[in-house]
């Protein structure tokens, strides 16, 4: 059994990233994601279940919910498995973020005059209360999407779909797609591959790399060491592992099913291609066959047309030959030796 948490499995992705003592870690790797975007110096962890006023949004409860000094809001969610219309579901999450904003209790009410007709203009601008923070949703994600770029990294933005200028900021999607990270640990020369390279593979790990010094991955080994959990926690890891390796298992059956559907599938076409091939070419040979015959038949007609019309035209000279030497008064054995007939044929002229 691996020394450290399964990154993929809930309540390992919470140990890792979600708890008070793991805000460093998370905030480094939300750093190394936003790399040259944003710099995270604090954060705050928020209520992760949404509490909406309508029954159909509540319920909603994200991996991660945290704000950061500066203001932003960040949604970090860990999918181990593919499920129809995941990325509706992302956009979902971060509309509702965004909804949030607005529908706080602590957004204040634009002042309305008991009489408008007499206000010159408005205590606070109209607009200033859809004023709004950057939305962060980051999904890490232990399968392919089969709409998004086969790559590890998409990010998308509100932009013109002409230009690809950014139209609005502040809605910000980034989806990592881990079976298309295939670096091995000595390709891996920043801290945000290795730390992509060690969420990927840690669960497979007695002990961290050598390769990775780094402190950030020391204080990764405390956090995600299974010996070190709280039984509470323990218990509940357990079960998310036996969930996972599960879910694995059936995933892999269905693959194999699929596989051996599509082999099938495969042999059967390939079989009636090739019964179909040969029908056609059966068909095909047989009108040549008959063509060929056809055209043989005529060549050999002609040819025995010819001969036969060459002999009898022949022996009808012999015969106006035989006639005429009888009429000389030849005997008749000496006209059968220089015209080849039969002495019938002579008596008959």
């Amino acid at each position: 059994m691996s020394k450290y948490v399964n990154p993929f499995t809930d309540i390992g992705f919470k140990i890792i990233f979600g708890q008070p003592a793991s805000k460093n870690l998370l905030i480094t790797l939300l750093n190394e994601l936003l790399a040259g975007e944003h710099h995270i110096t604090e954060l705050t962890f928020l209520d992760k279940e949404d509490h909406a006023d309508n029954v159909s949004d509540k319920g909603i409860i994200y991996d991660l919910y945290c704000r950061t000094a500066s203001g932003e809001y960040i949604i970090v969610e860990m999918q181990n498995r593919w499920h129809s219309n995941f990325l509706d579901r992302t956009l979902y999450y971060v509309c509702r973020a965004v909804s949030r904003q607005i529908e706080s209790p602590s957004s204040k009410e634009v002042p309305v005059p008991e009489d408008p007709m007499t206000a010159r203009e408005p205590l606070v601008s109209y607009g200033k209360q859809y004023r709004l923070p950057t939305i962060y949703g980051i999904f890490l994600m232990n399968f392919k999407e089969e709409n998004l770029e086969a790559k590890f990294r998409t990010d998308t933005v509100l932009s013109d779909r002409d230009t690809g200028k950014i139209v609005n900021p502040h809605l910000r999607q980034i989806y990592l797609q881990f079976p298309y990270f295939t670096k091995d640990l000595s390709d891996c020369h920043t801290l945000y591959d290795k730390l992509i390279y060690a969420l990927k593979n840690m669960s497979n790990w007695n002990r961290m790399p050598d390769a990775l010094k780094e402190q950030v991955f020391e204080h990764l080994a405390r956090l995600a060491a299974v010996a070190d959990l709280s039984e509470e926690n323990r218990i509940a890891y357990d079960k998310a592992l036996d969930r996972y390796r599960v879910n694995q298992i059936v995933e892999e059956d269905e693959r194999r099913k699929n596989e051996e559907m599509r082999r099938k599938a495969a042999e059967e076409g390939l079989k009636e291609g090739m019964k179909a091939g040969l029908e056609k070419g059966v068909k095909k040979g047989r009108l040549e066959g008959i063509k060929e015959g056809i055209k043989e038949g005529i060549k050999e007609g002609i040819k025995e047309g010819m001969k036969e019309g060459l002999e009898k035209g022949e022996q009808k000279k012999q015969i106006e030959i035989a006639r005429k030497m009888r009429e000389d008064g030849i005997s008749i054995d000496i006209i059968i030796k220089y015209t080849g007939l039969q002495s019938s044929d002579i008596e008959n002229l």
